[in-house]
This record gives C-alpha cells, sequence and structure tokens, in this order.
C-alpha cells in the first residue's frame, strides 16, 4: 500500500520554477530518501505535503485516498508530522512541556501525570529516552532533534519527514538517530528523510528518489543501487567520489594564532599554526565558534585578547584591506553577505576587495583594461559557464558564483586561502573542482585554513585537524591519527 502519492507536482516562485512535474510514490512502513543537491526541490515538494506551500498544479492521496491539504493543521490531521532543519521548540520550558505543547491532555488544568504516563509508553516502544524535567536549553543539539521528532509521535504521526536531519549532529548522534529510525519503521512508520549525502542514503533508505533542478529524474530501490549511480543521477554525468590527496610537504608557519578568545564567556583559547604547504582544518558542530573565528581571522571584528599573525607580521588590528595586501584569500562561510554584489555585474564582482589593488587601480581610477583581462583568464582557467562579464552574478548558479569568488582570491595568489565551508549548496560536481583546485594550492606550497562542519570533508582534505569545541582548539593531531569516531567525540566535547 502506498502511505503517498504525489503527482504532477508543479511550484513556481515569481519567475523561478521550483519544481516541474514531479512524482513521488512512498509506500507505506518504508524510509524513503529525497536525495537531491541544495537547489534541487526536495524541501519544497515536503512543504507542500505538510501544507506549508500550495502546490501550482497536481494532486496528493495519502494511504490511496485523495486529499488536499491548505494547512500544516491539516497534514496533522492526516497523521503527518514534520521536523524542519531548525528546530522549533521553546528552550526556557521542560522536554516534558515541548512534547505535549498543544496536545495537552486535561480538562481544566493540564493533567500532567496522564501525559507524562503516555510519553513513558511510548518512550518504551520506540526506545527514546528523555528526562522529561530537563530545560530544553540544557540539551544537546541531537537531543533536541529526538524530541522535535517523539513530538511528532506524540501527536499521532505516521508518516515523518526528516529535513536534512543530519546537517547538526556528530558521528554518534547520527548513529543514535538511526537506531530510532530504525525502531520506527519496524513499528510501522512511514519515514521520509530529506538529505544531499549519498553514505547515509545508502545505510538507511528502502528506496531512493532523486531530484535534480526541480526534476524527478528517477526512484530506485537502495538494494540495486550504488553511491557512484546515485551521484550520477543528482547531477547528471559520472563523477569521480573519491579525493586522490598525496603527501603534504609542510613549510614555514604562515598563520599563527596566540591566546585568541572566540566567546567572552569562555574559559576556552584558540592556538594554532598553519604552514605553508599545508591544509589545516578545522572540525567542529556549527555555532562552537567557526563563523567568530573566521571574522578575527580576515579582520572583520577585532578580538579582545589575543593575536593573529600573517607571515610574521601582527594583523590583529589590522583592516581587512590590508591583511589581503599581506596575502590574505578569503572564501566566506556567507557568500552572498560576505563575497559577492548580487545586484552587480560580474565584472564588479571580479573587482570587489580588489580596490586598491596596484594591479587594477591607478591614482583612485579603476584600470579596466587589467581587470577585464583579469576577469576573463579566471572564467576561462576555472570554467565558469557565464553569458558575459557585464551579466549580473545573481543569474549564476551557486556552484558558478562560488567559483567565481574562489578564482577572484586564488588567482590573486595568497599566502593564506581561509576557505570557510567552501562548498556549503554545491552540487557534486562542482565540490569536486573546488577540492582539487584546493589540493593544486596547497601541492604548490600555499597555506590553507579550511573551516567546515562536514566532517567527511575535513577527514578527506585536511593534513592536520583541530576540533573546535565552545570556543576553543580541544584536540588537535595530523588528520591520519583520527578516527570518525573519535572526531566525532571530541566534536561533542568529550575526551
Amino acid at each position: 500500500m502506498d502511505a503517498i502519492r504525489m503527482s504532477h507536482i508543479t511550484k513556481t516562485f515569481g519567475t523561478t520554477v521550483a519544481l516541474s512535474d514531479v512524482n513521488l510514490q512512498i509506500r507505506a512502513g518504508e524510509v524513503h530518501c529525497l536525495l537531491g543537491e541544495n537547489g534541487a526541490g526536495k524541501s519544497t515538494l515536503m512543504n507542500i505535503l505538510y501544507g506549508l506551500y500550495q502546490a501550482d498544479s497536481g494532486a496528493i492521496e495519502i494511504n490511496e485516498v485523495p486529499v488536499e491539504i491548505p494547512t500544516p493543521r491539516m497534514a496533522q490531521s492526516l497523521a503527518i508530522g514534520m521536523v524542519h532543519q531548525h528546530f522549533m521548540l521553546v528552550e526556557s520550558m521542560t522536554v516534558l512541556q515541548n512534547i505535549i505543547l498543544g496536545s495537552e491532555e486535561g480538562s481544566f488544568a493540564i493533567d500532567y501525570e496522564a501525559c507524562r504516563e503516555r510519553i513513558e509508553v511510548l518512550e518504551q516502544l520506540y526506545h527514546f529516552d528523555f528526562n522529561l524535567d530537563s530545560k530544553v536549553s540544557q540539551l544537546s543539539v541531537g537531543e533536541m532533534q529526538r524530541v522535535e521528532i517523539f513530538k511528532a509521535v506524540y501527536r499521532g504521526a505516521d508518516i515523518i519527514i526528516l529535513d536534512e536531519p543530519t546537517a547538526v549532529l556528530t558521528p554518534q548522534e547520527v548513529d543514535v538517530l538511526f537506531r530510532i529510525l530504525d525502531d520506527m519503521r519496524k513499528q510501522g512508520k512511514t519515514i521520509i528523510f530529506i538529505t544531499h549525502k549519498l553514505q547515509e542514503t545508502m545505510r538507511l533508505s528502502d528506496r531512493v528518489t532523486v531530484l535534480r533542478s526541480g526534476y524527478f529524474v528517477g526512484t530506485v530501490e537502495t538494494k540495486d543501487t550504488n553511491p557512484e549511480a546515485l551521484a550520477t543521477m543528482m547531477v547528471g554525468h559520472e563523477v569521480d567520489l573519491v579525493t586522490n590527496k598525496g603527501a603534504c610537504c609542510p613549510g614555514e608557519p604562515v598563520l599563527e594564532i596566540h591566546d585568541l578568545k572566540i566567546f567572552e564567556n569562555s574559559d576556552h583559547t584558540i592556538d594554532i599554526t598553519v604552514r605553508a604547504g599545508e591544509i589545516y582544518g578545522i572540525a567542529g558542530v556549527d555555532g562552537n565558534g567557526q563563523q567568530e573565528l573566521e571574522r578575527f581571522i580576515v579582520g572583520s571584528a577585532r578580538p579582545k585578547n589575543g593575536r593573529v599573525k600573517l607571515n610574521g607580521v601582527d594583523v590583529t588590528s589590522c583592516s581587512v584591506s590590508k591583511r589581503k595586501h599581506l596575502g590574505l584569500g578569503i572564501i566566506p562561510s556567507d557568500r552572498h553577505k560576505d563575497a559577492i554584489l548580487p545586484d552587480m555585474s560580474l565584472i564588479d564582482n571580479f573587482l570587489l576587495g580588489l580596490q586598491r589593488n596596484e594591479r587594477f587601480s591607478s591614482k583612485g581610477l579603476v584600470r579596466h583594461s587589467a581587470l577585464h583581462a583579469y576577469a576573463d583568464s579566471m572564467i576561462n582557467a576555472y570554467s565558469i559557464k557565464v553569458s558575459s562579464t557585464e551579466q549580473h552574478i545573481s543569474e549564476l548558479s551557486g556552484g558558478n558564483q562560488q567559483k567565481l569568488v574562489f578564482s577572484r582570491e586564488v588567482g590573486m595568489d595568497p599566502v593564506l586561502l581561509v576557505a570557510a565551508q567552501p562548498v556549503r549548496g554545491l552540487d557534486i560536481g562542482a565540490i569536486d573542482y573546488i577540492h582539487n583546485q584546493l589540493l593544486k594550492l596547497r601541492d604548490r606550497g600555499q597555506a590553507i585554513l579550511l573551516i567546515s562542519t562536514e566532517l567527511s570533508e575535513i577527514m578527506e582534505m585536511s593534513d592536520r585537524i583541530g576540533v573546535l569545541y565552545k570556543g576553543g582548539i580541544i584536540a588537535e593531531r595530523n588528520a591520519e591519527d583520527f578516527t570518525k569516531e573519535e572526531l566525532g567525540l571530541y566534536m561533542a566535547g568529550g575526551k
């Protein structure tokens, strides 16, 4: 029996086609992965199923009965629950209060004992384990997510949608999540798992549906496929999933950070050294100081204590432009906010951050011929798909925008490249390209600081790894000396 049938779903936002004639069929009692790169339409399709969006056209059946789902409340009445990437918990309330919020029992007052008894029965059935009296603010990210999943179960959901549920989890928390989802499958629940991660798809799912750029590509049995085949479905051509990284030959220190305090209310400080010819990876669960560290290194924020040196020069109080003059290249974690001007042309974006560079400026005037020659050479070298340098950068795909930012920074031959979340939101082909370019830079003798919340990226790309937890580096060693499990433990604050 099919729990869900979505037929010929089309959804547009203005002139953007988010979904075009998409079909989805999900069997009752299966774990079904909805796979695709960011922007493929996965979340949009599930938001339609949950009543957050309305399709422009198409039909939905739940348990083979035609339905209309105009609101999330209607979805919940149809036994559909959804756990979003950003949790909807009230941190000042207890776990118990959050679980029952909106579904309280009792005639004139909340009957907490009755609620507690019902929760405990469900906990035993699905092998959850909560301290119901703990404040949500005291929980880890993984524990918060489990509360969100349990809320859906408590409200009677038989179909549960999980939107990129492992994005902020350590490997150990992923293991716990997958065990819970397997228990729920055994109890007859239908799980829809939105992801772009191939290994998780292979490990967890019964079947996989792949979307690409808003179009339905196909549905396959997981046992009949492999990561390479799924990657080809996702991007439309074959992709090499193996990163070929040779041994590094580190040279002199390029970036030196001493006693840098990221959070005012933390006792942790950061001491790291990044050498020429190596990739130093910063691992950690998002929210442990990655963005703050990025800003202190590039100069967009000033630390209250600690020192930052670039090629032996103390740049702690220097501006961003001064640091770039000394050889800093920056690929920021938020390219739309910090790396591009969406309403400006490609040529203007190639100039961004280089306005005072003598190569492109003379006595306050832009040397247009030099700028255009540079832009053309970078577009050709990095295979950036554009119609002309006067085209608005907002018209490019995310991958081509990132290639432009990457080429602009790398083309100036920096001594240090800070690459923060450099492949976030990119398809597999663009990820492979960026990673290979980073390795070429390393082999050319440049120093690279890689900041990423993707554990697989850190382990595959780094020569040395430092684990960032609550604003401090709590472990550091050569990449090959870490196991995935050890890294996950440190990322959660363990030893």
